[in-house]
């Protein structure tokens, strides 16, 4: 009983749309309104600054973190901590508080895995930045992010998380649709422009 509570619990904290109350306070933006219309660190970065979209950045980031991490101290089991993972990335994607809307993921997603394996995490963020710097699309590092993360974990010895690295990399994908689109068709925005 005490794991299901936890599992509800996790969904309700990481819905807490971050990105939607620091533009709101901060900027007197909302981002679902303006640039690509997503609550996440990207496009709070874009409209209200640098600065709020890396507190957007680490608040999502802790959202998939501190639920894993805590959660461990009830159960090792990796079936209940890829549980907890899922209802991270639920509750942030499709918020409570935004009727089912949410972010893209990608932030959440990296403190899953940092608690699941550190290394199988920070190897895909190095493959991410690697792949933003070259490219300079942020959907494009997003995309190789999610894809990298189960070859990191069978490379690391954490095959028990390939499952629900190979949900999450779905779900991000899908997620990204409309930025795979643009990308195919050269007209996805790069993060080095600034109009």
């Amino acid at each position: 009983m005490l794991l299901i509570v936890w599992l509800a619990l996790t969904y309700l904290v990481a819905a807490f749309p971050f990105g939607l109350w620091i533009g709101l306070a901060c900027a007197g933006i909302d981002p679902r309104t303006a640039g690509s219309r997503n609550t996440g660190a990207t496009n709070v970065a874009r409209l209200c600054g640098t600065k709020y979209g890396a507190a957007v950045l680490v608040l999502d980031l802790l959202k998939g973190y501190l639920p894993v991490v805590l959660g461990a101290a009830l159960s090792d089991s990796w079936f209940f901590l890829s549980l907890v993972g899922i209802s991270a990335l639920s509750g942030h994607m499709c918020s409570i508080f935004l009727y089912g809307k949410g972010g893209k993921g990608v932030a959440t997603t990296i403190g899953v895995f940092l608690a699941y394996s550190p290394l199988s995490a920070l190897l895909a963020v190095a493959v991410c930045a690697g792949v933003i710097k070259r490219t300079g699309y942020v959907s494009a590092g997003s995309l190789a992010l999610a894809a990298t993360l189960p070859v990191a974990l069978l490379v690391t010895g954490n095959a028990a998380y390939i499952p629900v690295s190979l949900v999450v990399a779905a779900w991000i994908a899908w997620r990204h649709r409309e930025n795979i689109s643009r990308l195919l068709a050269g007209e996805e925005k790069s993060w080095r422009k600034t109009s």
